[in-house]
């Protein structure tokens, strides 16, 4: 079974992370945000993947190869971000049967994918949520799919689209779909046809989540991070206290007096103290540097950054490349109640965490003593003075 993974799209609402990184190329644990989904596939037995690139095409190249744990590679280019039907247009010369499509953004659940895979016939994944009125929601009798529904003010059911899809070979012919109100070509227009020529059965999806924002990304990771094994094979100083499921890489680096309260990844090349304190699902990349006297709770901090003296980081994600100066906070607490708010794409919008510190794009730099504020976003390359107190988004 061939299986097409979309990952052309730039990620605007990702912002400033995907600046010049592709959002499925983002670190969710020890590999790559779309990494989860090839390799559900590749378990469930996929003969061959097919990649749909586009910006920052190269990076998604250079991690796949031509081959995939030893699953054959294929590349389609998607030049314009047209919608989802489009992308898997783009990808119809290389199929030549059955198909499955995901999302290269979303995480599932192993066994449901497994379970698409092995369905006799076209399926789609359904996912149960209690308001579905802001999804493309199924109409089911039977456990047969008979329609799908944008955004019902009266939703029929509560089994939510979740862009996982078992096609039959003749859904190529029925990929050039009109353009949708939004301007798109929309592959639920192709779920439609295939409804009405098909029966088409239903796989229950036991946990998703659509990675679009950072604090999902925050969210992915604690989910991925959390299935982790302890494994130590780095060098670990004899005072240092791991606690519980930590992972600490071949390579890395865990100084005297550091503390570590799994779940924690501490990948190869990062150097871990002395005198730090992780904890709560971190995510501290390849060739990290956290150092003496830093706290890093709830956490992604991406590859070559570097939080080296006296500062605290929480529920915050951190690009390629940052420097926190020495005594640089994060503050991650609404005292009010309220959930913290983020920009996205021009508005703030509800993070629905209560706690949610800050996002730093690839190369931002802090001056000594600067304080973050809760939702505060910092674009690629932003600085802060020594001292300085940021309320705003930079």
């Amino acid at each position: 079974m061939q299986v097409v993974l979309l990952t052309a799209g730039e990620g605007t609402r990702m912002r400033p992370l995907t600046e010049s990184l592709p959002k499925p190329m983002l670190p969710v644990a020890d590999r790559p945000l779309v990494a989860h989904g090839a390799d559900a596939a590749v378990d469930a037995g996929a003969s061959e993947l097919v990649l749909v690139v586009g910006y920052e095409a190269e990076a998604v190249r250079e991690y796949f190869g031509e081959e995939y744990r030893g699953v054959p590679v294929e590349y389609a280019v998607q030049e314009e971000q047209l919608g989802t039907a489009h992308a898997v247009q783009c990808a119809s010369e290389h199929l030549d049967g059955p198909f499955v499509v995901l999302n290269g953004d979303d995480l599932y659940d192993r066994a449901s994918v497994d379970a698409l895979l092995s369905a006799e016939g076209p399926a789609v994944g359904t996912y149960r949520v209690d308001d579905p009125t802001s999804y493309g929601v199924f109409e089911v009798e039977d456990g047969v799919v008979t329609g799908i529904v944008e955004k019902p003010t009266d939703p029929p059911t509560d089994l939510v689209n979740v862009g996982l899809y078992r096609f039959p070979a003749e859904a190529r012919e029925w990929l050039d779909v009109p353009l949708s109100e939004r301007g798109e070509h929309e592959i639920t227009d192709v779920l439609s046809k295939v409804i009405a020529e098909r029966s088409v059965t239903t796989v229950g999806v036991e946990r998703w989540l659509g990675c679009g924002r950072p604090w999902e990304l925050l969210e992915a990771n604690e989910w991925k991070v959390g299935e982790l094994d302890r494994d130590i094979r780095g060098d670990v100083h004899e005072r240092a206290d791991l606690r519980g499921p930590v992972v600490v890489e071949e390579g890395a680096t865990v100084d005297a007096g550091v503390v570590v309260e799994g779940p924690a990844l501490i990948r190869s090349g990062a150097e871990v103290g002395p005198n730090a304190y992780v904890r709560g699902a971190t995510l501290l990349a390849e060739d990290t540097h956290v150092g003496n006297g830093v706290e890093i709770k709830n956490s992604v901090v991406m590859e070559g950054t570097h939080v080296p003296h006296l500062s605290y980081v929480g529920d915050s994600v951190l690009g390629r490349d940052v420097n926190f100066g020495a005594g640089t906070k994060v503050a991650n607490l609404r005292h009010d109640g309220e959930s913290v708010r983020f920009t996205v794409k021009g508005d703030r919008v509800s993070t629905g965490r209560r706690k949610f510190g800050v996002v730093a794009g690839d190369g931002v730099k802090t001056g000594i003593n600067t304080s973050l504020n809760p939702g505060v976003r910092l674009s690629a390359g932003a600085t802060t003075n020594p001292g300085e107190s940021v309320t705003r988004d930079r």
